[in-house]
């Protein structure tokens, strides 16, 4: 028997809204320039076969993901287009990484060569698509001279089982006002590609703060993340250069109230005890939903008004005042609007002094995601 949904909760996906995130960052790139949507973690916490969906129909001609399994899920759901994994993986799954004809990244000369011998030693003839990492001040993974970089290509370039289908760099600060070591690093990659005499397919080194502010450095692809989910990777240091839709909203609803005398206590180590009688109400979310715990004394809003959390944030549950009694079942908005008022990821982020994507990235798979438009 199929087990439905129940949770007085969920995410709330917005697709016409990141269809047009990607559109706008689309059309604004030059021609023969490609978009590859960045799909991590379950696609930034919004649905990655969702999210892939509308992305192609705005115009993304490729995917990134994280790690292997996340292209496979890619691949299972019937996504045949390309798809790059940004992170190192595993010698063992080169088999599997050329069966479902993914693009690996590739950060030292030792991977690649037991890479080719394990191509060798299962007799495996398609080609291992290869995109070269560079570490040009990110400084997790990638070649850092070009002489390492030198004997890389050589190596791919003598062995007809490996193709060279990209190389890359990661911007540390393109998302800051101060670009001088966006700069120091631009520079860097400058010198690195000196040693790259026949350019593969894809060149890239633009996420979504790089072609959002420095667009002219984008090379013939993007990694679009962050802003195609509405998101600014800058929070509010910087501007976007068009206008992003917020594409994400959450919701629940009131499952309880009661009146509370003054001098009662909240919540577990009862860090809250109400100053007079009033009105408590319990909304069925926690911090194993990704409604982090360090929310507690943040706001939800109830009937448009702001509602304060008061005492610590539970595991599956938390408790807000009320201004009056409400009924079991009133809605509250945790991430969106409600009448003229309005919460914002931003605004939870600062709240959690954290960015805005981890807060989207946190939200559990047991939050059900309802997508409209």
């Amino acid at each position: 028997m199929a087990i439905g949904n129940h949770r007085n909760a969920s995410l709330v996906v917005d697709r016409k809204a990141i269809y047009h995130n990607i559109h706008e960052a689309k059309k604004r790139l030059k021609d023969n320039t490609d978009l590859f949507m960045v799909l991590k973690a379950n696609g930034y916490g919004f649905g990655a076969t969702e999210v892939a969906k509308v992305a192609k129909k705005a115009g993304a001609s490729g995917f990134c993901v994280a790690i292997l399994d996340e292209a496979l899920e890619l691949r299972r759901t019937g996504f045949d287009d390309p798809i790059l994994v940004l992170g190192i993986s595993r010698i063992q799954d080169v088999p599997l990484i050329v069966k479902e004809h993914v693009s690996v990244t590739v950060s030292s000369v030792e991977w690649l060569k037991n890479a080719e011998s394990v191509l060798q030693d299962n007799h495996i003839s398609n080609k291992l698509l290869v995109h070269i990492g560079l570490d040009t001040g990110m400084g997790r993974i990638g070649f850092q001279t070009p002489d390492e970089l030198s004997k890389a290509i050589h190596f791919m370039n003598a062995h007809d089982n490996i193709e060279f289908e990209g190389i890359f760099t990661h911007f540390a600060t393109a998302d800051s006002k101060d670009d001088h070591y966006f700069k120091v690093q631009f520079h860097r990659f400058q010198k690195l590609m000196q040693v790259v005499k026949h350019r593969p397919k894809y060149v890239h080194v633009s996420n979504s703060a790089t072609s959002l502010w420095h667009a002219a450095c984008n090379g013939n692809m993007i990694r679009l993340g962050a802003s195609g989910y509405g998101l600014n990777p800058s929070g509010r240091e910087l501007t976007p250069p068009y206008h992003l839709d917020s594409a994400i909203s959450l919701v629940s609803e009131i499952v309880y109230t009661k009146k509370v005398k003054k001098g009662r206590s909240i919540g577990y180590g009862a860090t809250y005890t109400a100053d007079c009688d009033q009105w408590i109400g319990t909304v069925p979310i926690g911090y194993a939903d990704g409604y982090s715990r360090s929310l507690g004394g943040f706001y939800v809003l109830v009937n448009g008004q702001r509602c304060p959390i008061v005492g610590r944030i539970c595991m599956d549950q938390f408790m807000i005042r009320l201004p009056e009694d409400v009924q079991p079942g009133t809605k509250v908005t945790l991430i969106g609007q409600d009448s003229n008022q309005k919460i914002t990821l931003q605004d939870i982020a600062d709240y959690c002094h954290t960015i805005n994507y981890e807060v989207t990235c946190d939200f559990s798979r047991r939050l059900p995601i309802h997508y409209i438009n």
